[in-house]
């Protein structure tokens, strides 16, 4: 079996519980190392890694075949660039980009140089989202008319990370949790017609936006997601209606929670929900009213490392293309010109 060797960018939260774990139990994958600017950790978890001093000490080892860019997005366009450029293929963190002109430009340069780029949206390989998908396929619904979609919290204090909180070009929940929301939507019902959002500030000593609701057009259906700080008591996050039926489901997904808390994905039930968290479905067949809840699917972070995998060594599309990610950015653009200007914009 062919062994990818692999270096992450940075090895904090995200390197050590989304990237690392995964990276290290995919039996084609070897994880090289991390570049670490201050704090040598990476050794502590995984002693025979290397703690790379710089991007350039990085570029330069002829050895490493794929970069994970999980730096802060302001970072990503240069950071991707560089590595492409030096001949990896590369993983990229949400929010891809800044601009989707600087998506394109990235999906561009990987095809010029015969590279494989993908978009870490690892939110497709959550069971809740991986259960709300299977329910649609099944069109037990009937046809699609209305779905919100939302990612809140009560999180009323701001966060301690100065580049999700000053102003600038990435900061901003819709380019936090935003991106997650939208490529899930896009995933589902494909490129929309028009968006129209709505931006706002909603927490005490807040400078960024902490709250969005994005309306995505659609010829037959409306998809509405929604994100914010201030929900102390959650309405489902899934929420899906047809016209024979609905189903609602939470957002239950345990990776993250079992992650942080220092388990290796190597479990046996990695990683079933709940009963509690199974989804309502009402709808109705042949006549006869059906209420019933559906069995959540597992979650697994480790298929879109497999899907990398497959993308390199046999040329098959990476899990999350660049020209998806360049969407979303499109997307967000919209979104936020949308609430700029206080109306639709039509793509």
């Amino acid at each position: 079996m062919r062994t990818i060797k692999t270096a992450l960018l940075s090895y904090g939260m995200s390197g050590s519980v989304f990237h690392a774990p995964f990276i290290d139990l995919h039996a084609g994958f070897e994880l090289a190392g991390s570049w670490e600017r201050s704090k040598k950790l990476i050794q502590q978890d995984y002693p025979t890694v290397t703690s790379y001093p710089s991007l350039e000490a990085i570029l330069a080892d002829d050895t490493l075949e794929l970069v994970i860019v999980n730096t802060p997005t302001g970072t990503h366009y240069d950071f991707t660039k560089k590595a492409l450029l030096a001949g990896k293929h590369a993983v990229v963190e949400k929010a891809f980009t800044i601009t989707a002109a600087e998506a394109e430009e990235l999906s561009h340069l990987a095809k010029e140089k015969g590279l494989k780029l993908a978009v870490f949206q690892n939110r497709r390989w959550d069971s809740d989202f991986k259960t709300v998908k299977k329910v649609i396929e099944t069109a037990c619904l009937g046809e699609l008319v209305e779905i919100t979609f939302s990612y809140e919290a009560y999180l009323p204090q701001l966060n301690t990370k100065a580049h999700l909180e000053e102003p600038s070009p990435a900061a901003g929940l819709i380019r936090d949790r935003g991106p997650h929301m939208i490529d899930q939507a896009l995933c589902l019902f494909g490129y929309p017609q028009a968006v129209f959002a709505d931006l706002a500030i909603m927490r005490t000593d807040s400078r960024v936006n902490d709250y969005f609701e994005v309306i995505l057009y659609y010829n037959d259906k409306r998809v509405r997601l929604k994100g914010g700080f201030l929900a102390r008591e959650m309405a489902p996050s899934y929420i899906v209606h047809g016209k024979k039926g609905s189903f609602l489901k939470s957002r239950a997904d345990q990776q993250e929670d079992r992650l942080l808390r220092g388990e290796k994905p190597n479990a046996s039930d990695w990683c079933a929900e709940p009963e509690s968290e199974w989804g309502l479905l009402k709808t109705e067949k042949d006549g006869t009213l059906i209420k019933t809840f559906i069995p959540s699917e597992k979650g697994n972070y480790l298929d879109f490392y497999e899907g990398v995998y497959q993308a390199i060594v046999h040329d098959q599309p990476e899990p999350v293309t660049a020209d998806e990610g360049a969407q979303t950015m499109k997307i967000i653009e919209a979104a936020i010109e949308s609430a700029k200007e206080g109306k639709v914009i039509t793509l």
